[in-house]
């Protein structure tokens, strides 16, 4: 924006923020935050291990093969459909009356299969859950930036990827113990949000916008990158002391390119969960407890990223072009590996890099976005990850059909990753030269 200065992270950070920083209170309010964010993980690894007793129960229902597994893929589905709308209720609504609403109503939606007898049903009541996932998912991620700015933001945003991925090798246990019992055993599970709600409601305050813009004046001498601050001002009082301008559109221009970057990061970040099974499978190795153990090591790879990404206090766009190539690098070994070692070792690369992946990209995105934008932009990039989620096995089933192989695929699949990484550093890189903000909305 001409006439404004953005702020480094280290900058940002010491600025006020609306709520404390420590104490318990501080404690709390991060818990729940986390808390919610992994909800919509157990809504789609939970009932995995039950699907086969689900499969025979329900055998005798026509077409039960590509229902049953429908089940589980749902809610991504509704989620990544619905996630914009719910961004647009969470603006005019309000962040925290909705995620108090919405985790109630995931508890109703989400244990209704304990009840439910027709198979159809049982889907409709998943695709709900997605529909309350989308709202919760926007709100805690919409509150964090609300809550949260500069580096403590990106510590959230990172400890947010922490928690969801640890969180899904945890929902994958607790699945299939609890599926030991019966395959409805599993969906009891989802009356966990009915803690989480009252909770909510008394320990999260309510957001409100910042008070200032920054301009040229007010911060004469800061060196930063630009992609460490929303690329419009913040409403409020300008440094004149009059009103802020007229009525600004919403900051399409500057979404559209990392929302596009994010479905195709949200591939990338699935392949390892989604196929290491197979790709095992395809070198002889059928044990559970190896396969198990190699998705564990993979899923610490990716706390391991965050936890990284966290502590480098860079500007995230200025990341990217790294991160996808540390991904490119461990589909290539994935593609390589002729034993399941180096296949494992390939799958840590690559899960090293999409832990920093998801954050560089939320942080970026969060940065482009005002308050009464967050909900929003929060939304439309929601959208954008889930979506990208969804495909991500229907693209590598092409590819595999295409080129003969699923390791193929991930090979193809790495290629890209690195055809995206070096257009983001050369459009980077020439942002640079004319002083302009990098990647992504270059691509756009």
């Amino acid at each position: 924006m001409p006439g404004s200065v953005p702020l480094s992270p280290a900058a940002v950070d010491d600025a006020p923020s609306p709520v404390a920083v420590s104490g318990p209170a501080h404690l709390l309010r991060v818990t729940l935050l986390m808390a919610g964010s992994c909800l919509p993980i157990l809504g789609a690894v939970l009932i995995a291990p039950v699907l086969p007793r689900m499969q025979d129960h329900f055998a005798s229902v026509p077409g039960a093969e590509a229902l049953v597994p429908l089940a589980l893929t749902v809610p991504a589905l509704a989620l990544a459909l619905l996630a914009p709308f719910a961004g647009v209720i969470v603006d005019r609504l309000g962040r925290k009356r909705l995620l108090v609403v919405a985790t109630l109503l995931y508890a109703v939606f989400g244990t209704a299969p304990l009840w439910l007898s027709s198979l159809g049903a049982i889907i409709a009541s998943r695709a709900l859950v997605g529909v309350a996932e989308a709202a919760i998912m926007t709100c805690c991620t919409t509150l964090i930036g609300d809550y949260y700015s500069g580096q403590r933001r990106v510590r959230y945003l990172a400890l947010q990827t922490m928690c969801a991925s640890a969180s899904a090798t945890v929902f994958f246990v607790l699945g299939g113990a609890a599926g030991s019992a019966g395959w409805r055993v599993p969906f009891w599970v989802y009356a966990v949000s009915l803690v989480l709600a009252p909770l909510m409601a008394a320990a999260l305050p309510g957001p409100s916008a910042r008070g200032a813009v920054v301009t040229h004046a007010a911060v004469p001498d800061a060196v930063v990158p630009d992609a460490a601050v929303p690329d419009v001002a913040v409403p409020g009082p300008v440094a004149g002391g009059g009103a802020a301008g007229g009525r600004r559109g919403f900051p399409w221009r500057q979404l559209r390119g990392i929302c596009a970057l994010t479905f195709f990061g949200a591939m990338v970040f699935y392949t390892v969960p989604v196929e290491m099974s197979y790709l095992l499978d395809d070198l002889g190795v059928t044990s559970s407890a190896v396969i198990g153990l190699a998705t564990a090591v993979a899923s610490a790879a990716t706390v391991g990223g965050a936890v990284t990404f966290a502590r480098l206090r860079r500007a995230p766009d200025r990341m990217l072009p790294a991160v996808l190539a540390v991904c490119a690098a461990g589909f290539g070994l994935m593609f390589l590996a002729g034993s399941a070692p180096l296949l494992v070792a390939g799958a840590v690369v690559n899960c090293v890099g999409t832990g920093m992946l998801l954050p560089a990209l939320l942080t970026g995105a969060m940065s482009r976005l005002a308050f009464e934008d967050r909900g929003r932009g929060t939304g439309l990039w929601t959208a954008a990850f889930f979506g990208g989620e969804f495909v991500c096995p229907l693209v590598l089933l092409g590819g595999e059909s295409g080129v003969g192989s699923l390791a193929g695929a991930v090979g193809l699949l790495g290629s890209a990753c690195a055809l995206v990484a070096a257009g983001l550093f050369a459009a980077g890189r020439r942002a640079g030269a004319v002083g302009s903000r990098p990647l992504p909305e270059r691509l756009a």
